[in-house]
């Protein structure tokens, strides 16, 4: 599993929104602590910024391009015959 992901979240669109989305997080909850409800929003709205900044950036083209869709393997036309082998017995 450690080869298989091909890049993924190492652009910078991912590594700009999830810094931004720590950010949110880190502010609301501080303002959690403090018992502040406003500037809990206000770190929220941090958040979704974050997911908007990320996707925008993406849409530059600063994200991972998009995968093409597999070609489906066609079967042979006709399989070719198996030879098969009579069991053996085991001698004793």
């Amino acid at each position: 599993m450690a080869g298989s992901s091909h890049g993924h979240g190492h652009t910078p669109a991912a590594w700009t929104g999830v810094i931004i989305a720590f950010i949110g997080f880190t502010v609301a909850g501080a303002f959690m602590v403090m018992d502040n409800p406003l500037g809990f929003w206000g770190g929220m709205a941090i958040v979704v910024l974050a997911g908007v900044v990320g996707g925008v950036m993406r849409a530059m083209g600063m994200g991972a391009p998009k995968a093409e869709p597999l070609a489906m393997v066609k079967a042979p036309a006709k399989a070719a015959p198996v030879a098969t082998r009579e069991p053996v017995a085991a001698e004793s």
